[in-house]
């Protein structure tokens, strides 16, 4: 009887802990519904996710974008470089437009309280200007550069998720969903991206529209080769859990023969640092001695 007790009460207790496996998701929700009833949803959480606050920093800088003048086609690529860097607002142009237009007169103004002027007043301030029109440029350009970086790093990541959310039986719609909200701390600029293509979805935008759309705002050959493959595999019918889990397995070895490629050049890229810095001082150290003594014998017999 004892036996018997202790068998329904280990049951019992396993089954509590399942049951809290399973649906604490579904409890989780309705706690948030419950304390902030505006997000119970999950279209309202990518709303939050896409959603950017309004920027104040327009209105400070609004009496100098004007200044440079610029053209519709200048603005149609710097839109595209914005997105591109994380900026969707409409009101990032005109903030770079207004940068590129203080930048300079902060670093003349630089150049004048510092006394920096006296080297050559033309020289200095024409410096100033110049790269102060050209800073923006180059910060947009290596903020590119990083949020380029850190999708194409994340990318192996995703595709796991999504081929897991493939496998459990979701569509690839779903999948695309369940993996932006789950990467939304650990890899944000691939959920940024993914929540706007099922954005785009929502406000009836072919499957196929919003792919590449999201290959046209990355800029990156590794998810142009991901939305083809998407969109082939959608129109032939094949299996997309198993074409993402091959691109996942080509994505990984691509980047051990990156790696692999770089630490076979750090052998050549180290050879001006050994002329350049390491070979001096041996020379130094291993003829220095030598030297000395040389120009003693020279003094003494020449003296």
């Amino acid at each position: 009887m004892l036996l018997i007790i202790s068998f329904l009460a280990t049951f019992g207790v396993i089954l509590s802990a399942g049951l809290l496996l399973f649906y604490r998701d579904a409890v989780l929700d309705r706690l948030e519904s419950l304390i902030e009833p505006e997000s119970d949803s999950t279209w309202s959480k990518l709303a939050g996710m896409v959603r950017r606050k309004p920027d104040t920093v327009e209105n400070i800088v609004k009496p100098f974008q004007n200044i440079v003048p610029r053209s519709p086609q200048d603005v149609s690529v710097l839109q595209k470089r914005l997105i591109r860097g994380g900026y969707r607002q409409s009101s990032a142009v005109n903030i770079f437009y207004a940068a590129k237009a203080l930048v300079p007169l902060f670093l003349a103004l630089l150049v004048t309280v510092t006394g920096a002027y006296d080297a050559g007043p033309f020289f200095m301030y024409a410096v100033a200007i110049g790269l102060g029109f050209l800073l923006p440029d180059f910060w947009l350009s290596n903020r590119i550069a990083k949020r380029q970086r850190k999708i194409r790093l994340g990318l192996p990541e995703a595709l796991d998720l999504m081929v897991i959310c493939s496998e459990a039986g979701l569509g690839l719609d779903q999948s695309i969903l369940r993996v932006a909200l789950e990467l939304k701390r650990s890899q944000p600029e691939i959920s940024d991206e993914l929540s706007l293509v099922t954005m785009e979805q929502k406000a009836s935008r072919p499957r196929d529209e919003a792919l590449r759309n999201l290959a046209e705002r990355t800029d990156l050959v590794a998810v142009r080769a991901l939305t083809s493959t998407l969109i082939q595999a959608d129109s032939f019918g094949t299996s997309i859990a198993k074409t993402l889990r091959v691109y996942s397995d080509t994505l990984r070895t691509q980047r051990r023969q990156d790696a692999e490629e770089r630490a076979a050049k750090t052998t050549v890229k180290l050879v001006f640092p050994l002329v350049f810095f390491i070979f001096p001082s041996i020379f130094v150290v291993a003829l220095g001695p030598s030297a000395i003594v040389l120009w003693e014998g020279m003094d003494k017999f020449f003296g």
